[in-house]
């Protein structure tokens, strides 16, 4: 095994025995690639996605979010594309049955057995279920593929409730399905999957320098969030699709990938997506889809840009990140912002009533305002190597001379250097190693 799947094997590892991910339903034999967020792992997600709509959502002025259903009139993924183009080339081995995205393979043989593959067909990848209790073609219906769509249909609730005006962003997290050919990779490629999207509507352009100029805006902004997140920006690379690989509704579209463990993938997507979407929904739904602009009385679809963010895929570029192994410790140096304890506090001795009295007191007081973890198992040094298996960024210590002077012990993760801390002042103290 490379060096490079072995630490991806001990981030998987990891993350099953300290709560952050376990594989879904495993009790019953698992279900393929299906995994569920555990005690740590929701609040490293949730961490994730509120700073995100902090950023880019509350931050600004020019945006506004919403919450769509996952289940739409099936008439918007017609008008979309996706029920004639959202496919992948599908083959399967004519000797173990096993089947492959054709474009995902190096050579032309099973790597599974080395069997023969049978021609390339294309599959479409939405998952389709039935609306009301009899399943016939007539009530079709289908778990949206992206977050997307709903950002188009809403468009002009939002213009009237919100009052915009072009340019301006439409943002929305949630949960998008795809029945993927071969899932893999831990979280990276799953069935069920969250985004964090924007589309960001801008008058028609006048030249391509119009649109681009709003394009390279969004990817400097999708690297300074890299960066904000703490996602190691040495391994960001920008990959410009090639026009016979972009997706049907895309004029130019750039990759932002990520140096993973298993190799360079893509993390973040960035599209430019002309005036597709809202000129198709009118010409489908038969309602004007256009912004009429109240100075010149004029109408017109605005054009879009679409940043897209991976909740899953961020989580697991924020790992990688942070994984370290150095001399007999594992630590996770997550950025406090996303870690999820800011701090844990310990009693010195779990058996002297009055340290513990005291630790409780710090612990009950602290996680009014923060996620705070309570450890008194075993001795002080194996709780700060938990503590740094799981991210967190100090470790208050509760000692003797806590119950003469008021101070206690915080511990850093990151240098393992400890200091002495008035107990008044440990609110500010976290604040400041939050912020930065």
């Amino acid at each position: 095994m490379s060096k490079e799947n072995k630490q991806m094997e001990k981030i998987i590892s990891l993350c099953k025995q300290r709560g952050f991910i376990y594989p879904g339903s495993e009790i019953y034999g698992g279900l393929a690639n299906s995994w569920d967020y555990g005690p740590l792992g929701v609040e490293l997600k949730n961490n994730i996605k509120q700073l995100w709509w902090q950023y880019f959502v509350r931050s600004r002025d020019d945006m506004a979010g919403i919450d769509a259903a996952l289940i739409m009139n099936p008439k918007v993924w017609e008008a979309s594309g996706h029920v004639s183009n959202f496919n992948d080339p599908l083959v399967e081995c004519k000797k173990c049955h096993e089947r492959f995205r054709a474009d995902h393979l190096e050579k032309n043989e099973c790597p599974s057995c080395g069997g023969e593959f049978t021609e390339s067909k294309q599959f479409n990848m939405m998952f389709r279920t039935h609306l009301g209790p009899v399943g016939n073609d007539e009530n079709i219906v289908y778990l949206r593929p992206e977050t997307a769509q709903a950002m188009f249909v809403d468009f002009k609730n939002v213009l009237q409730t919100s009052r915009q005006k072009p340019p301006f962003g439409i943002a929305q997290i949630g949960k998008a399905f795809r029945n993927e050919i071969t899932p893999g990779n831990f979280i990276f490629r799953t069935r069920e999957f969250e985004q964090m999207e924007i589309e960001y509507f801008i008058p028609v352009p006048l030249d391509d320098k119009d649109w681009q100029k709003h394009f390279d805006n969004w990817l400097k902004q999708m690297h300074d969030w890299i960066a904000f997140v703490g996602i190691d920006t040495k391994k960001i690379h920008e990959l410009d699709v090639p026009k016979d690989e972009l997706a049907h509704y895309s004029k130019k579209t750039i990759d932002l990938e990520f140096d993973f463990p298993f190799g360079k993938d893509e993390l973040y997507g960035l599209a430019y997506r002309t005036d597709f979407d809202l000129r198709n929904h009118e010409k489908y739904s038969g309602q004007n889809t256009k912004y009429r602009d109240q100075q010149t009385n004029e109408e017109y679809w605005p054009h879009v840009i679409e940043p897209t963010f991976g909740v899953d895929r961020t989580l697991l570029a924020v790992l990688c990140s942070a994984y370290r192994e150095e001399d007999d410790r594992i630590v996770l140096k997550l950025d406090p912002k996303v870690a999820p304890y800011k701090a844990a506090v310990f009693p010195l001795m779990r058996n002297k009533l009055e340290l513990v009295e005291k630790a409780r007191k710090i612990y009950d007081n602290l996680r009014k305002n923060y996620m705070i973890a309570w450890d008194d198992r075993g001795n002080v040094g194996k709780r700060y190597y938990s503590q740094d298996q799981i991210g967190t960024p100090m470790c208050i210590t509760v000692d003797f001379d806590s119950l003469e002077d008021n101070t206690v012990t915080i511990r850093d993760r990151d240098t393992m250097k400890q200091e002495r801390v008035k107990i008044d002042e440990l609110h500010c103290h976290l604040e400041r190693q939050i912020i930065g």
